[in-house]
């Protein structure tokens, strides 16, 4: 069951732009995020939510997409994200959120597979631009943004092979190869 989540729950950079994710949903999805562990229960996290297509032209613009796919700008139209999720820090709260915002992104990406949407974490972002664009006052950190729709590709994960690689690909038919790293490989006999 989880792991069926987890599995459906693939990195995806391409979507079905002209499917809306509801407001309502993706406050479902960072009330998840609100129920997940944060370290000393400090709970430093906010959120800010775009579902416009205005705001997310202006998120979009900021963001780095595929670094593995070198000769790929990102989604074209048509086919970016319908939503957005910015997550922040509250600095004011707390200046320690190392692992809060992982444990939220993933409560979050899970909670989006779980109803047929796809998601993408990046942190290649352009922090200070976004953050004056979308006028967000100085004691918030952007630290991630989740990009989030219905997907419009196939990702596969496969064994990593014997050159080793961890290079996520395409193949010519469009399809996203994510290598992955043996169980045993991982699994240290200490």
């Amino acid at each position: 069951m989880i792991r069926d989540l987890v599995i459906k729950n693939r990195t995806y950079r391409r979507f079905r732009q002209d499917v809306a994710v509801e407001r309502e949903t993706l406050r479902e999805l960072v009330d998840l995020a609100r129920l997940s562990a944060s370290a000393a229960n400090t709970q430093p996290l906010k959120y800010v939510l775009s579902c416009e297509a205005q705001k997310n032209a202006l998120v979009f613009g900021h963001l780095g997409w595929a670094g593995y796919l070198r000769d790929w700008p990102g989604p074209s139209e048509g086919e970016r994200p319908s939503a957005y999720i910015i997550i922040l820090a509250d600095t004011q709260i707390s200046d320690f959120a190392d692992c809060d915002h992982g444990i939220a992104a993933q409560s979050i990406l899970l909670g989006a597979a779980e109803k047929g949407l796809g998601g993408c974490m990046i942190g290649t972002v352009r922090r200070r631009q976004l953050s004056e664009a979308l006028e967000i006052p100085p004691r918030y950190k952007i630290l991630l943004v989740l990009a989030l729709g219905k997907a419009a590709e196939t990702v596969t994960i496969e064994t990593v092979g014997s050159d080793g690689s961890i290079e996520y690909w395409r193949d010519a038919d469009g399809v996203h190869h994510v290598p992955k790293r043996p169980l045993d490989e991982l699994i240290l006999d200490i």
